[in-house]
C-alpha cells in the first residue's frame, strides 16, 4: 500500500510552505492594511460585530503577550546579570551601555524641545480638560523611588510592576553570584526557564500579523479619523520627532561612532521594529530585540544583558520625545508659560526617570512624573489619553531601535562587535535560528 501523499495534500502543503516563507515584514504589511481596511469598514457602516471582533483580536494578542512579560524580565534579568561574568571588562560595558542610554535620551528629548517649540502643538486645539478622563495613576519622584522596593515576592508578579520585578531579578543575580558553585543549580533552572519563555513567546510572535489587523483595526473603528483633527498638529510632533531620531540620529551613531553601515542595521533589526509598532510594548518584543541584536554581530552574553536592561529603561520615543512635546501641549492648552528652567527640567526628568517606563504600552506614568515635576494640571493627562494608542506605535518603535543600536555601540567601541555577521545580517526568517544564541564574546580589547 502506497504512502505517497496525495496530490490535493501535497499541494496543500505547498499552498502553506509559500504562505509561511513570505518575509515577516510584508506579513506585518498586509496586517496593517487589512486592520486599516477592516476598522474603517466598521466605523463607516457602523458594523458592531466587525468593530467587537477586531477589539477581540487584539485584546488576545496583547494578552498573550503580557502573559510571560512578568517571569520574562524576571528571568532575563536575572541571566543577563549571570551572563556578565563571561564578559572581558563586565564593569566598563555596563557604565558605557548606561551612558550612551544616557546621551541618545538627552539628543531626543532636544529634538522634542525643539519642535514642540517651533510647532506649537496645543495651540488653538480648543480642548478644555473635560475632553478627556484624569488618569488612575499619577506619578511622582517619591512614588518611582519608593515604588521600586516590594513588600512582597507575589504582587510584582500578580500586578506586573516590572521595576519592582526587575529590582528582585537584579538582587537575585548579585546573590547568584556571589554564592558561585552552590547557586549552579538555580541558574542552570533559570536559564532553562527563560529558552522556554522565548520560545514560547516566539510562537505568539510569529501571530503579530493577526494581531496587526486586530489592534489597528481597533483604532481605527474606535477613534477614526476625525480624533486626529484637534491633535493633528500634536500627532504629528510625535511621528516627527520619532522619525527624526529613528532615521536620522540612530544612522548618524551607527555611522560616525559605531562605523558600521545604518542600513544594515535596519535591514537586520525591522522585524524587531515592527513588531514594536504593532504590539506597543517593548518588554514584549525583547526576546526578537535580543535576537536580531545578536544577529547584528554583538556577543550573546553582552546582548543579554543590553537588550533586557534597555528594555525596562531605554526609551527614546516615550521618556524622552513625548513627554517633552506632551508637556509643550498641556502648557499651552491650559494657557501656562514655561521658562528655560521648565525646559531643563524636562530634559532632567526625561534622562533621569526614564526607567518609570517600564517597557509596558503605554507612557501615562512617565507623564504624569514629567507634569508633576513641571507643577502642570494633571488633567491635562486625560487629553491626551484617547490619541495614546495612535501615538504610542511610533514611540514604541523608536524605543526598541535603540535598545538594539547602543549595544551595536558599546560592542563596536570596545572591539567586541563581530563586523562580518553585523554586515551580512538579515531580518528575514528569523524563526529558523535557536531562540538563544551560542555566539560568545570575545576579549575586550
Amino acid at each position: 500500500m502506497s504512502t505517497s501523499p496525495s496530490p490535493t495534500a501535497a499541494a496543500s502543503r505547498g499552498r502553506i510552505s509559500r504562505i509561511l516563507s513570505v518575509p515577516f515584514w510584508a506579513q506585518i504589511l498586509l496586517g496593517l492594511t487589512l486592520g486599516a481596511l477592516l476598522g474603517w469598514a466598521a466605523k463607516s457602516g457602523d458594523i458592531g460585530w466587525l468593530g467587537s471582533t477586531l477589539s477581540r483580536i487584539g485584546d488576545i494578542f496583547v494578552q498573550l503577550l503580557m502573559l510571560v512579560i512578568a517571569p520574562l524580565v524576571f528571568f532575563a534579568i536575572l541571566v543577563s546579570i549571570t551572563n556578565l561574568r563571561n564578559v572581558s571588562n563586565a564593569a566598563r560595558l555596563a557604565t558605557r551601555t548606561l551612558m550612551w542610554f544616557m546621551i541618545t535620551s538627552l539628543i531626543a528629548v532636544v529634538i522634542g524641545l525643539a519642535i514642540g517649540l517651533l510647532t506649537d502643538p496645543g495651540a488653538g486645539t480648543g480642548l478644555t480638560a473635560a475632553d478627556g478622563a484624569e488618569p488612575k495613576k499619577h506619578g511622582s519622584w517619591l512614588d518611582f523611588l519608593t515604588g521600586i522596593i516590594p513588600t512582597d515576592i507575589v504582587t510584582p508578579f500578580t500586578q506586573l510592576k516590572v521595576l519592582q520585578i526587575v529590582f528582585m531579578a537584579v538582587v537575585v543575580g548579585i546573590a547568584i553570584l556571589k554564592t558561585g558553585e552552590k547557586a549552579q543549580p538555580v541558574l542552570t533552572f533559570s536559564h532553562s526557564v527563560l529558552e522556554l519563555l522565548q520560545k514560547a513567546l516566539w510562537w505568539v510572535i510569529r501571530l503579530a500579523p493577526l494581531g496587526t489587523v486586530g489592534l489597528v483595526g481597533t483604532a481605527i473603528s474606535t477613534y477614526g479619523w476625525g480624533l486626529l483633527s484637534k491633535y493633528a498638529t500634536f500627532t504629528a510632533d510625535i511621528y516627527v520627532g520619532c522619525a527624526i531620531v529613528l532615521f536620522g540620529v540612530y544612522p548618524l551613531l551607527l555611522a560616525t561612532v559605531a562605523k558600521v553601515n545604518p542600513l544594515r542595521f535596519f535591514k537586520g533589526a525591522w522585524p524587531a521594529i515592527q513588531l514594536a509598532f504593532v504590539s506597543r510594548s517593548s518588554v514584549g518584543t525583547m526576546p526578537l530585540t535580543q535576537k536580531v541584536t545578536e544577529r547584528l554581530g554583538v556577543p550573546k552574553e553582552y546582548a543579554s544583558f543590553a537588550v533586557p536592561f534597555g528594555s525596562t529603561t531605554k526609551m527614546d520615543g516615550c521618556a524622552s520625545i513625548y513627554p517633552a512635546i506632551a508637556a509643550i501641549f498641556v502648557a499651552q492648552v491650559f494657557d501656562v508659560p514655561l521658562e528655560v528652567k521648565d525646559y531643563i527640567l524636562i530634559a532632567f526628568v526625561s534622562v533621569i526617570g526614564s526607567a518609570a517606563t517600564a517597557g509596558l504600552t503605554g507612557a501615562t506614568v512617565m507623564l504624569t512624573l514629567t507634569l508633576s515635576t513641571l507643577g502642570l494640571p494633571m488633567a491635562g493627562v486625560g487629553l491626551l489619553l484617547a490619541i495614546d494608542p495612535i501615538v504610542d506605535m511610533m514611540r514604541t518603535a523608536t524605543n526598541v531601535a535603540g535598545q538594539s543600536v547602543i549595544p551595536i555601540i558599546v560592542a563596536s567601541r570596545e572591539k567586541i562587535l563581530d563586523r562580518a555577521a553585523y554586515d551580512t545580517a538579515d531580518g528575514s526568517h528569523l524563526e529558523d535560528e535557536p531562540v538563544a544564541g551560542a555566539r560568545t564574546a570575545p576579549a575586550a580589547a
